[in-house]
């Protein structure tokens, strides 16, 4: 198995990773950071294990969109730093990054689909999942608005009246976290998308964004990705997701999951779980807290809180919790940390 993960890694350099990222190019879209360190951050000693050595290596098999943003320049040296480890980051769409751990070729992921991750717990993949941050998916479009779905308050109807205009949409189509999202909308709305008007790219967010412009069409994307990128294309919000009084249905939380040492006795549990918990903890949370591009905030930690918070850790539906309930969670993180002026 470490021969595969070498392997695969070496297959994933550099200029591989850039494209599957899907990253544009921005530079983090001259992104500010806060990278301060604060008392009471992670240690390895506090969950259970040996500090890592100097030369520990750590896989994470990741979304796209924690990539394009820039959010892990700000996050991974800081880690690498205090851990005195390497951070590989393999950026994918969710679906691929969570196979990716499947197959024992990451030791951690960091992913935005609940209903994946669930099944990734499920099936005993997965160990010890941890809520991160949270922010929201908006629909974007040409500023003409040929569909005319600017300003509907629901995301279903707007889906399904560019669908009966056949205004184009480019879909990622790579099983992304978005992807996913986007396909449970299209489900909403009664619509089986297909036809010239719909495009499914199989790329990821910073390329869908930059396709969509160019082909004057609408596509759904988080709302992080979005504000990184705004300056350099020309797509609007045209429906807007929860964090700005949008559908619930738009919203898009964040998870890390350590891959379970079970399964694959050479994952780097320690470092994995250590990883877990600096992003987790005071100074990682402050860092996303503080991370902004374009004067914009992308994402708002959830993982503290006083009261103790049992769904983060297990299946959504573990104890019969309806997605009403669910969402009436994500609507109570909006209120309590989203500033009203955001």
């Amino acid at each position: 198995m470490t021969i595969q993960r070498r392997r695969f890694l070496q297959a994933t350099g550099a200029g591989t990773l850039a494209a599957l990222a899907g990253c544009t190019g921005e530079d983090g879209a001259n992104a500010q950071t806060q990278a301060e360190s604060t008392d009471g951050s992670a240690t390895a000693d506090a969950a259970g294990q040996s500090e890592p050595s100097g030369d520990a290596e750590l896989t994470l098999a990741t979304t796209t969109s924690t990539y394009d943003t820039g959010l892990l320049d700000a996050l991974n040296p800081v880690f690498e730093e205090q851990f005195g480890a390497t951070v590989k980051t393999i950026p994918q769409g969710t679906g691929a990054a969570i196979e990716t751990a499947r197959n024992g070729d990451a030791d951690v992921i960091l992913v935005h689909a609940r209903g994946a991750e669930d099944e990734f717990l499920q099936d005993g993949f997965g160990v010890n999942r941890r809520d991160v941050m949270f922010n929201d998916f908006v629909v974007v479009g040409p500023p003409d608005d040929p569909a005319g779905v600017g300003g509907m308050p629901s995301a279903t109807e707007a889906f399904a009246t560019i669908a009966e205009t056949e205004s184009t949409f480019v879909s990622r189509g790579d099983d992304s976290g978005t992807n996913k999202k986007e396909l449970n909308i299209w489900e909403a709305s009664g619509v089986d998308p297909s036809g010239r008007w719909y495009r499914a790219i199989g790329k990821g967010m910073g390329d869908t964004l930059v396709q969509a412009d160019q082909s004057g069409a609408y596509t759904l994307a988080d709302r992080g990705t979005y504000l990184a990128t705004k300056d350099n294309i020309d797509l609007t919000i045209h429906v807007q997701g929860p964090l700005k009084d949008g559908p619930t249905i738009l919203k898009n939380p964040y998870g890390v999951i350590p891959v379970n040492p079970a399964k694959y006795g050479d994952v780097n549990y320690s470092l994995a779980m250590a990883y877990a918990g600096f992003l987790t903890g005071p100074q990682g949370q402050e860092i996303i807290d503080g991370y902004t591009a374009n004067g914009s905030q992308l994402f708002f930690p959830n993982a503290l809180a006083e009261e103790p918070q049992f769904g983060q850790y297990v299946p959504e539906d573990w104890d019969g919790s309806s997605q009403s309930q669910e969402d009436l969670r994500f609507e109570h993180w909006v209120d309590a940390v989203v500033p009203e002026d955001f």
